[in-house]
């Protein structure tokens, strides 16, 4: 009998012309091909009575999702190297594939060509994120200047594009992250990958700050989008790139023996905040200002100039940025605890050279925590404003 004849689409069109431009796609045959192109009916999005697991979080819109959204319990960070044959046209080809798949998986449809269609049904607010390195946007992005207390390691480097996929669900996070990595095929290759966590949902009430390894209060100075300023901190006005924001990626880690042995007040001392509920040493509640003049009964400065929270303080409002931080966990047996722990440092800025290096300079000048965390790992990224429907994420700025 004759072969039956093959099912082409989108998808292969796409992986087609990456093979032209010296890319080796791969083709989806009629047996890979399982769950018609007909989108599930899209869930409710989150909001009262909706199951945590069906909650849902546009993909479309003004802005990409995962920069304001409110932090999801699990982070899977993709840093991509695009091999040297993708021009601006693969890039855009790219980008289309997997916007379009995001678009589908964030409203709880299968991506398209979904070997695995169940398990795209529970996204639990899925939100995937997409930046572009200095090489691909240099005119809306540059390289972060080097910094003295840095010690980074190539591995967990500069790379063209990050996506950042997150979820209240472990299982959604991965098979985004799949689907993500099978659309590189012919275009680029994962270099890295950054998981990371955060309470999971429903631990603690919504809205509360999470906490980090060090056991620390963590992203109490945050803006907030109720103040006169948030937009001006964190999305670009600039032409063509309004809507915008940029990512800073900086992986930190923790010597976590040496934390250990510091006590309890020295810990306080170092950070300039109360452990139990992220106080400033001179207040009684997180949000509490900081006394920067207090002194303690022998006149002495109750928080240390030295310590984190003073280093990281400024006059300049201005010097605000958007943290989102996650934890990470790995195993690595050569360190005395069995792992590698620390933190993916995760922050957005409509002018990173105005609001975050500034801040990251004093800190590596003098800050007590120094002593215990060290940088690995750094990046920097250009989110482009959201897409439309039927658009996809970047089209205007790659000009397709």
């Amino acid at each position: 009998m004759p072969d039956a004849p093959r099912r082409w689409g989108r998808r292969q069109l796409l992986q087609t012309g990456a093979v032209a431009l010296g890319g080796a796609g791969v083709g989806w045959t009629a047996a890979t091909v399982v769950q018609p192109t007909a989108d599930a009916s899209p869930p409710a999005s989150a909001g009262v009575g909706v199951p945590p697991g069906n909650q849902t979080v546009p993909f479309h819109g003004l802005h990409q999702a995962g920069v304001t959204t409110p932090p999801q319990a699990h982070l899977s960070l993709l840093g991509i190297d695009l091999s040297p044959a993708t021009g601006t046209e693969a890039v855009g080809r790219l980008m289309s594939l997997i916007s379009d798949d995001a678009a589908r998986l964030t409203r709880a449809a299968p991506a398209l060509a979904d070997t695995e269609p169940e398990l795209a049904a529970h996204p639990a607010r899925l939100t995937v994120t997409f930046g572009f390195g200095p090489r691909l946007l240099p005119d809306h992005v540059a390289p972060l200047p080097a910094f003295s207390t840095d010690a980074l390691e190539p591995a967990w480097g500069q790379t063209d594009l990050a996506v950042q996929v997150c979820s209240d669900d472990p299982l959604a996070v991965a098979h985004a992250r799949r689907m993500i990595s099978k659309d590189l095929a012919g275009f680029g290759r994962v270099r890295w990958i950054q998981d990371g966590f955060r309470y999971a949902r429903g631990t603690v009430p919504d809205g509360t700050s999470t906490r980090n390894v060090l056991g620390q209060v963590d992203g109490t100075a945050n803006p907030q989008e109720t103040d006169a300023d948030f937009d001006g901190l964190i999305w670009s006005d600039r032409p063509g790139f309004e809507g915008g924001t940029v990512m800073v990626v900086r992986r930190i880690r923790a010597r976590m023996a040496a934390w250990d042995r510091v006590d309890r007040s020295g810990r306080e001392a170092v950070i300039g905040r109360r452990l139990d509920n992220g106080a400033p040493l001179t207040g009684n509640a997180e949000h509490d200002q900081p006394d920067f003049a207090a002194k303690d009964p022998l006149g002495f400065p109750v928080i240390d100039p030295a310590s984190h929270v003073a280093r990281a303080h400024s006059r300049d409002s201005r010097e605000r940025f958007l943290r989102r931080p996650y934890n990470y966990t790995v195993p690595d047996p050569t360190q005395p605890t069995g792992e590698d722990s620390g933190l993916v440092f995760i922050a957005f800025a409509a002018d990173v050279d105005r609001q975050f290096v500034p801040v990251q300079r004093r800190l590596a000048e003098l800050d007590r925590l120094n002593q215990w965390v060290t940088t690995i790992g750094s990046a920097v990224y250009a989110v482009p404003p959201g897409a439309a429907e039927g658009k996809y994420v970047g089209q205007r700025l790659l000009g397709s």
